[in-house]
């Protein structure tokens, strides 16, 4: 084995390695070391918080045993989520979305844009973080407070959409037409979602999100 080979091999293995998670990988690809430190923090936060919902119920489950779980004090608890509602109705996955969908052709309808970007996010989802998804959705459709959390300013999907819209148009504010097809689309999504919750998971998620995405693109022809 030569020097050169020695010294390949000692740089290759001083690299992190990398994602085998496709989701994660998308998500940890555009930020710093510190930020994938802190997005895996909050990933362990939430894992440990949705282990202690499924043994003891949502609201028996205080925020400081979350943070025990995680091995983290109640006040670096705070620094990731505002509340413990907020562990829940929050999630990393919209400046992905955000990303993907600009990367989309200029000229492509909207509609195909988020059906094409919507469905493949999806499918990896349920790949690979099926059951956290399942049990996220799950709280959301059985507490009410989740459930009413979902819909308040800053947690809602249309706004998602409505940010991509403006900004594929150049434009610094949104225009009427822009607003009904953001509230639109994630109105319909959010309900496809929580179908699927509600079901137990039974059906296919990427196909209820497709069957919905048709039926916008029909104009609700035979509704």
């Amino acid at each position: 084995m030569t020097t050169g080979d020695t010294k390949t091999e000692q740089s290759t293995a001083a690299l992190p390695d990398a994602p085998t998670n496709p989701v994660q990988a998308l998500l940890e690809a555009p930020l710093s070391l510190r930020e994938r430190k802190k997005l895996k923090t909050r990933q362990t936060v939430r894992r440990e918080a949705y282990r202690l919902f499924s043994e003891q119920g949502y609201e028996n489950t205080t925020v400081e045993q979350i943070a025990a779980a995680a091995e983290i004090s109640p006040s670096t608890f705070f620094r990731y989520f505002a509340t413990k509602d907020d562990l829940v109705l929050t999630d990393e996955y919209d400046p992905a979305m955000i990303a993907a969908l600009l990367d989309r052709p200029a000229d492509e309808p909207f509609l195909r844009s988020c059906r094409e970007t919507l469905i493949g996010l999806i499918r990896d989802l349920l790949q690979h973080e099926r059951q956290e998804l399942l049990t996220r959705m799950r709280l959301i459709t059985e507490v009410p407070a989740l459930r009413a959390g979902l819909f308040r300013a800053g947690n809602s999907t249309h706004e998602l959409y409505l940010s991509v819209l403006t900004r594929r148009a150049g434009l610094e504010e949104p225009t009427y037409d822009m607003l009904v097809t953001a509230a639109a689309i994630g109105a319909a999504t959010t309900e496809a979602v929580l179908q699927w919750a509600a079901g137990d998971g039974r059906e296919d998620l990427a196909e209820l999100v497709d069957r919905t995405f048709a039926l916008l693109e029909s104009g609700f022809a035979g509704v």
